[in-house]
């Protein structure tokens, strides 16, 4: 049985080989988790983890608040505090984003059955139950984004299980698409009281090529917004409601094409539903 003094001293030359060589690195406690924050930051009394608002390292002299921890100093390693955060700890742990790295961590043989057959070759580590895949590029970190599957990059650490097999590949689109949520739509207030036909009893526009034309229109006019998006977005409404307003040609189909081309540009369902219902009051619809 191999001495515990010999784990945790072999856990230090680890984390100094692996700074040598620019991975961001911290030690881990028992159950493969980050050492607690340092007495100063304890419940929050250092003002909470500005560091989240601005991604970055940690400036406590003890290895604190997780991931942010991770240093590539090796006299940060070798101070008195983290030495003694050495002698208990039980692995090593690094910061994929602070390397340029993603990893796609796969926790079952499904998810690594998934991501053989559906994401590119690259880098592959063995670990406990199943596989990480590291890619060369950084992105938002996020658990479960499918069964058994968690991305570790910005504002996460991932344990160190060894160099793996294979070259580095670019991280994919693929990968990146797995933290994109889909948007939530909000149904748009009012829909139900827009007039079904024109007083006359036929539609102003006679053909259905106008309505898809300024649809189409709408959509690229918020696509092309590049600055102040809520007034891009407000405006297109307003543009539409004038024109197909009051004759009933507006679906729940062009609704929504309109309500998924602002949330695209970063507006919540909300916002949208109350541009869309600022625009009808102004109009009087």
């Amino acid at each position: 049985m191999t001495h515990p003094a010999l784990i945790r001293r072999d856990h230090l030359s680890t984390a100094l080989r692996l700074v040598a060589g620019g991975l961001p690195v911290l030690p881990l406690r028992k159950g493969k988790v980050p050492f607690a924050n340092c007495p100063a930051c304890l419940y929050t009394a250092c003002g909470g983890r500005p560091h989240m608002k601005t991604p970055g390292p940690c400036t406590c002299p003890a290895p604190c608040h997780g991931w942010a921890a991770a240093t590539t100093d090796p006299w940060t390693l070798n101070s008195p505090q983290w030495v003694a955060a050495w002698r208990e700890a039980a692995g090593v742990a690094y910061h994929p984003g602070g390397a340029g790295l993603t990893v796609v961590d796969l926790d079952h043989a499904d998810a690594v059955a998934w991501a053989r057959a559906t994401l590119p070759a690259t880098r592959t580590v063995t670990t406990t139950r199943g596989q990480h895949w590291i890619y060369r590029g950084t992105m938002t970190s996020a658990n479960a984004v499918r069964d058994g599957i968690d991305i570790k990059s910005t504002m996460a650490y991932a344990r160190w299980r060894g160099p793996g097999a294979g070259p580095l590949a670019q991280l994919p689109d693929v990968v990146r698409a797995l933290t994109v949520k889909a948007p939530t739509f909000h149904r748009a207030p009012g829909i139900d009281t827009l007039p079904t036909r024109a007083v006359e009893g036929v539609c102003k526009h006679r053909t259905p090529a106008f309505l898809e034309r300024g649809i189409t229109m709408a959509v690229e006019r918020i696509n092309a917004a590049s600055s102040g998006i809520h007034a891009a977005v407000y405006a297109t409404f307003l543009a539409v409601l004038a024109t197909h307003g009051r004759c009933g040609c507006l679906t729940e189909d062009h609704i929504t094409r309109l309500f998924t081309a602002a949330q695209a540009k970063g507006e919540s369902a909300r916002h949208c539903a109350d541009a869309w219902t600022n625009a009808r009051t102004r109009l009087g619809l």
